[in-house]
């Protein structure tokens, strides 16, 4: 049968199978070989050991929009504004355009050679074997450490109203409970965190919403203090450090500019995460549609959530407001958006962030175990995992790999002792960099992609989703990634030297490194040369 087949486009005429629980018309992975124009399965439709594409689009949008949000903006800005308001907007403002750059990337790769096998498939694919087993492994390990932290966490909100129960009842409670719910299926996962995601969108609608009438005269106090506090005390805070009884101030210029600094480390702290829909897309159907629509609902979590609820938050609080930082970051009083609602005379919403804080850590802990069970189930995929880590059920649910990323919530009991939990804590520390360093893995995959493209003489124009910041901008945004990497320990020099903290910053940069070099050795792998990359695996019929 005679077809009309384009190396760019792919055949006009393919038929399509429907994934596992999906209506007709979703396209499955094919490779196209340029030789005869014929069409071969890549192994990456829903076969046997295979994910299923039965995460529906709202659920993916809703994760996009939501489900990365975490207690960082609740509850971490209340640090970082003692810098100023205008050191935090500046910080977020900028690491806000630096994870979009990383997602369009992501998106540009996801929407145009879609596979199952997240981050680390692209790494191996256009890089290096070994840099995807780095990357694979080291958000494997990001996410299976804060797993039983968010559980933990979960546990000491609960003991504001039930401090007769340990926190050890609440692990295994919840714990049990996240496990069913992604052994299920994958649609029930994407429905749980839908509703969740949902939830916190609308918490911090609200709190934006309150924020922006108290500073408008709304409160019960009816002060309009509007950016009367930009002006008194003003919009940069001089960087300041303590250690035991030793306290330090940078003054002048330098020291506002280390304020500005501060802020863009915690926002790029609080900014992980938001990359994993990008796990999520290869249960996803009709990627080329879905995936571009899902990169630009970032945007708007970016702008609208993060540089509003900052704006707001520099409106209604001062940086010099004695509550902010004073109780510690499980209790909702150490929310900056608790404290302007006390000034301005509405009490017990600390109350009700206590309760609300409790879905943002039970549905961190649930999207834990799916990130880290799609991670390894990947690595596994490309021989960088025990094999038994691809085995998937009837479902398409990889049950050892969730039975496996299960097994560290084993380490909340640890975490629920009070002197193990100060070592647990430098673990917490340690693997956070891992999160920036997957943003490297990210844009470092996909200039070797963009490179490869133009050595074999592919157009940008096959690709059915192109940003205008791409590809100028992902170079910029790598630079900026690293600098903030390198530079992140750097309050561990101030008052004097702390050596725990400067290993928790920075331990984590040869730790990954180590990794590529103990893979490459051992597999003796080579770099991926551009005329020799795969940009044809996983094409979709376009």
């Amino acid at each position: 049968m005679a077809s009309n087949f384009n190396f760019f486009k792919g055949r006009s005429d393919e038929k399509t199978t429907p994934a596992y629980g999906q209506d007709d018309g979703i396209e499955r992975g094919v490779s196209y070989s340029s030789e005869n124009g014929q069409v071969e399965d890549d192994g990456d439709g829903d076969g046997p050991d295979d994910l299923h594409r039965a995460m529906k689009p709202r659920q993916l949008n809703m994760m996009a929009i939501a489900g990365a949000i975490g207690t960082g903006l609740i509850i971490g800005t209340g640090t970082s504004l003692k810098l100023g308001p205008g050191s935090l907007l500046i910080g977020y403002l900028i690491m806000g355009i630096c994870v979009y750059i990383v997602m369009v990337a992501l998106g540009e790769m996801g929407a145009w050679l879609p596979h199952k096998k997240s981050f680390s498939g692209y790494a191996t694919r256009f890089v290096d074997p070994a840099f995807g087993f780095a990357t694979g492994w080291n958000y494997f390990f990001k996410y299976v450490i804060v797993l039983p932290n968010n559980l933990t966490a979960t546990g000491i909100i609960l003991q504001y109203w039930r401090p007769d129960i340990n926190v050890s009842v609440w692990i295994t409670v919840f714990g049990v409970a996240i496990i069913v719910v992604n052994l299920i299926h994958v649609a029930f996962f994407g429905e749980a965190e839908f509703w969740m995601s949902l939830i916190k969108a609308l918490i911090i609608v609200m709190l934006i919403l309150l924020c922006f009438i108290i500073a408008l005269g709304g409160g019960p106090n009816h002060v309009r203090t509007g950016f009367r506090f930009w002006r008194d005390p003003g919009a940069f805070a001089q960087y300041s450090a303590s250690a035991g009884d030793d306290k330090v101030v940078i003054p002048g210029a330098t020291g506002r500019f280390l304020g500005v600094w501060a802020c863009m480390v915690q926002a790029t702290f609080a900014y992980l995460g938001t990359e994993l829909v990008g796990v999520a897309f290869g249960e996803t159907p009709n990627p080329r549609k879905n995936v571009p629509r899902a990169v630009s609902q970032t945007l708007m979590r970016i702008v609208f959530f993060y540089l509003g609820g900052i704006l707001v938050l520099g409106m209604a609080v001062k940086y010099t407001d004695p509550l902010l930082g004073a109780v510690k970051k499980t209790s909702g009083l150490a929310s900056p958006f608790v404290v302007a609602a006390k000034n301005a005379g509405i009490n017990k919403l600390d109350d009700a962030v206590n309760g609300l804080l409790l879905i943002f850590t039970i549905s961190a802990a649930n999207s834990d175990i799916y990130l880290a069970s799609r991670t390894v189930w990947a690595l596994a995929k490309d021989g960088q995992a025990p094999g038994i880590m691809n085995k998937t059920n009837k479902r398409g649910v990889p049950v050892p790999a969730v039975i496996l990323s299960s097994l560290f919530i084993l380490l909340g009991y640890m975490n629920a002792s009070k002197g193990s939990s100060t070592v647990f804590g430098y673990f917490v520390s340690l693997v956070t960099v891992f999160g920036a360093l997957n943003w490297v893995a990210i844009l470092v995959s996909y200039l070797f992609m963009i490179r490869a493209m133009k050595v074999q003489g592919v157009p940008r124009e096959v690709m059915p989703y192109r940003n205008i910041l791409l590809p100028w901008g992902a170079p910029i945004a790598l630079f900026l990634t690293i600098l903030i990497i390198i530079f992140n320990g750097f309050g561990a020099f101030f008052p004097h030297f702390q050596v725990d903290k400067f290993l928790t910053s920075y331990i984590g940069i040869p730790v990954f490194l180590i990794n590529i070099g103990w893979w490459k050795v051992f597999k003796k792998t080579k770099r991926v040369r551009p005329e020799d990359a795969d940009l044809v695996t996983g094409r979709r019929t376009f």
